[in-house]
């Protein structure tokens, strides 16, 4: 499985701009939901909010993956955005976030949701990757740097 099978450019937001966690979130479940053709995005964001409020997803690195499960989205799928000011998200190394991946799922996906997450956290962990995902301009250059890292 790749990440960028799991995104469309409709579903990338540079650049984005949020006040808050909590409104970084529900944009970006907006943004799936409206191109996914979800017409309940209510049970997604209560699903990601849910999830959140157990730990943060700010897994470090300027970087967050919040995440969550439900009936409402019918295929796993991905959303995210490149933030234009970095805003806290309590992550684990205190930093602020610039890049929000969201990761949606049914239920029945829980492994192929896993191995995405994994995979998410893998490619940022490196420095050079991050660089080139930080520094795209639009959706275009997302998708391209990730395609590159993914290929990697």
């Amino acid at each position: 499985m790749l990440l960028t099978d799991l995104l469309t450019p409709g579903r990338i937001r540079i650049p984005f701009r949020a006040e808050d966690k909590a409104s970084a979130i529900r944009q970006l479940v907006e943004l799936f939901a409206a191109d996914a053709g979800i017409p309940q995005p209510e049970d997604v964001l209560r699903a990601v909010q849910e999830r959140e409020a157990v730990l943060s997803t700010g897994v470090g690195n300027g970087v967050a993956i919040p995440h969550g499960k439900s009936a409402a989205v019918p295929h796993l799928g991905m959303a995210v955005g490149l933030l234009e000011s970095p805003v806290d998200f309590e992550a684990l190394d205190g930093q602020p976030v610039r890049l929000v991946f969201l990761l949606v799922g049914p239920e029945a996906e829980a492994g192929a949701h896993i191995k995405a997450l994994s995979r998410i956290s893998r490619l940022v962990r490196h420095a050079g990757v991050r660089e080139k995902l930080f520094a795209a301009h639009d959706a275009d250059d997302f998708l391209a740097a990730l395609e590159e890292a993914e290929g990697a």
